[in-house]
């Protein structure tokens, strides 16, 4: 029986008097692909800043390998193999890529680990190998975004939570950003939480989605079957 990595129980959250999750509930299967989708303000990048601790969330409870973990501080959280790639890419632009990866690395617990983690990265992206001296901000798009999910990975999390990786990046880009998210899944066995615009690309990787609408969840189920729902069609893929 396949057992829920990651369970989010009626979850809440406020910026001042503004409401921008209310009682939202989602769990992620280990071994998974999630999608959280929804329109811009929806509550998707919330929802992943309320689980790592990023924001409080005023209500709910999160629990992560059947473990609450919703009174843990940021870094503990990511302690346990919780990560989460930021929107934006986010990367340390006046250091090195190699200093940026170090940084993900701070968790790992010997050094033997780090330099396992670091032959994984490179694997996964020779490009970063072959800049590993240069400063993050003379990457271009695309080779930041490897940077942050390289840094990510250098933790040897258990799960990654992605926050719209796609974003800015042109189409053949996009595709390569998630053709690593799928061998992330299949040969790393990674468990993935993915949020994204892309409604069409994310049920066509993931095997289960939510779709947020005003801080709530309205839709749930199979990705194969949202993909053909009338109604998600006509709001979130235009036809």
């Amino acid at each position: 029986m396949i057992k829920n990595l990651l369970e989010v129980r009626e979850l809440s959250a406020s910026y001042g008097a503004i409401q921008a999750l209310s009682k939202v509930t989602l769990s992620v299967p280990e071994g998974g692909i999630v999608a959280l989708l929804g329109s811009n303000g929806a509550g998707k990048s919330t929802t992943l800043n309320a689980i790592s601790q990023l924001i409080s969330p005023s209500h709910g409870d999160v629990f992560f390998d059947g473990n609450p973990i919703h009174n843990l501080r940021s870094d503990e959280i990511v302690r346990l193999g919780l990560v989460q790639v930021p929107e934006g890419r986010e990367v340390f632009k006046d250091m090195s890529v190699h200093e940026n990866l170090e940084l993900g690395a701070f968790v790992a617990p010997n050094s033997n680990d780090i330099s396992g983690n670091f032959d994984k990265v490179f694997t996964l992206f020779p490009r970063l190998k072959e800049r590993a001296q240069q400063k993050a901000s003379t990457l271009s798009g695309g080779e930041q975004q490897m940077l942050a999910i390289g840094r990510a990975l250098m933790g040897g999390p258990r799960l990654i939570m992605f926050d719209e990786p796609s974003m800015g990046l042109s189409p053949l880009l996009v595709a390569q950003i998630f053709e690593t998210i799928l061998r992330l899944n299949r040969e790393q066995g990674l468990t993935i939480l993915l949020v994204e615009q892309d409604v069409r690309l994310a049920l066509s990787v993931a095997s289960h989605a939510y779709i947020l609408e005003n801080g709530e969840v309205s839709i749930k189920g199979p990705s194969m079957s949202l993909i053909y729902d009338p109604a998600i069609r006509r709001a979130y893929l235009g036809v």
